[in-house]
């Protein structure tokens, strides 16, 4: 294991190796990757942080960490990115995992929910109807939370069938995202439900203005 590190830590491909001596919140997002394919894909890349195995660990830490305590009985994650760091989460807390998909793909009864993602593109996500009872408690993991378009549609599939996403007098879930940008979406979001993201603050006006 050693020489195959030394050998990564030697060639142009990511390294997957090193990690910081001081690991401050945040320090993964470090590992992200820039666009260079030009303004039809998103201004950063953030699977490369997922193949860091340190990162990943301390990206899904520090998105728990609000959480602790608080009673949650299933994590959703939105299609598709979402699915890695939901599933991660879930993992950690020992609870089921529940995917959010955009319409299509489910085979069963489905409620669907139309929504404009952060490019302004309509589409349409869905929820298995039999996965979600009355007052159980979500917690909804996305990569990003940019416009806040795809995460409002979410929290309404979730509410609609009775879900729990944020409930102020009983142990609150809520939603959880790599960035959650100071959009006009996104302080609706952060305003009504309670949430995490790994963005440290003197890092956040970056990240809103994609830098």
């Amino acid at each position: 294991l050693h020489a195959q590190c030394l050998q990564r830590l030697q060639s142009p491909r990511m390294d997957l190796c090193h990690v910081p001596a001081t690991r401050e919140k945040g320090w993964y997002l470090a590992l992200m990757a820039p666009n260079v394919k030009g303004p039809n894909y998103a201004w950063l890349d953030p699977s490369r942080l997922y193949c860091h195995p340190q990162g990943l660990q301390d990206c899904v830490a520090d998105l728990l960490q609000p959480f602790q305590g608080d009673a949650i009985d299933m994590v959703a994650g939105i299609d598709a990115m979402g699915f890695i760091l939901g599933a991660a989460a879930a993992a950690t807390l020992q609870k089921g995992f529940l995917a959010i998909r955009k319409a299509g793909h489910l085979c069963v009864q489905t409620v669907a929910q139309p929504y404009s993602d952060y490019s302004g593109r309509e589409k349409v996500m869905e929820v298995r109807t039999d996965a979600i009872s009355p007052g159980l408690r979500i917690l909804l993991v996305d990569q990003w939370v940019e416009t806040g378009g795809t995460m409002r549609a979410a929290i309404e599939l979730v509410e609609r069938l009775g879900g729990v996403v944020a409930a102020p007098l009983c142990a609150p879930t809520g939603v959880a995202a790599i960035c959650m940008e100071n959009s006009e979406g996104g302080k609706w979001i952060q305003e009504r439900y309670k949430c995490s993201h790994c963005v440290p603050p003197r890092l956040q006006p970056r990240f809103d203005q994609h830098q």
